[in-house]
């Protein structure tokens, strides 16, 4: 319950980040949500920036409420996880499914509140050169039990995502 209310919240705070994000489909069953940003940087500096979720990730999508105890391991079977210190605990967000360097990053798990639920989800992140920048999509899709359903939630977890992906571009921008 508390990861609810934290990813709540935090929808209201990242609303205002622009991007291209969407509802791909959301229904009882679950959901796909869609972002695309445009970053002016290689894709070999984004590819690197992706992979330090620490660095850019939202502490306050997180259960130590600190970036800087995220990882990912970007290799398959590779962990994206957080070390909870306060309670000496650990939390495994998503394992790494496919891994193609500098193109495609892929994991499978449940994000937040998804946890305590009956799903499986995907998120996958693409990168495409583009005018000397890169084009940066990101989708993630979860299916199953969904108390309420999917489409009760999509739009929070659309703007949740999608400040994900902007506060990476913000990070790979400024770098």
């Amino acid at each position: 319950m508390r990861a609810a209310v934290i990813m709540m919240a935090g929808a209201v705070a990242v609303a205002a980040w622009p991007g291209a994000a969407e509802v791909k489909a959301a229904d009882t069953g679950g959901f796909l949500v869609a972002s695309t940003v445009l970053i002016a940087a290689p894709p070999e500096k984004v590819w690197a920036a992706l992979v330090e979720p620490a660095r850019w990730w939202d502490a306050e999508h997180g259960w130590s409420k600190d970036g800087a105890n995220i990882r990912l391991d970007p290799v398959v079977g590779g962990c994206f996880c957080e070390a909870i210190p306060a309670t000496k605990g650990e939390v495994e967000h998503l394992r790494v499914i496919f891994v193609m360097p500098g193109q495609v990053l892929r994991l499978r798990g449940a994000l937040g509140p998804f946890q305590t639920m009956g799903v499986s989800g995907a998120l996958e992140w693409t990168i495409k050169p583009v005018d000397g920048g890169t084009q940066l999509n990101q989708s993630y899709a979860i299916g199953g039990f969904i108390p309420g359903g999917g489409a009760s939630l999509a739009a929070v977890v659309d703007q949740v995502m999608s400040g994900q992906l902007n506060r990476l571009k913000a990070f790979v921008e400024k770098k």
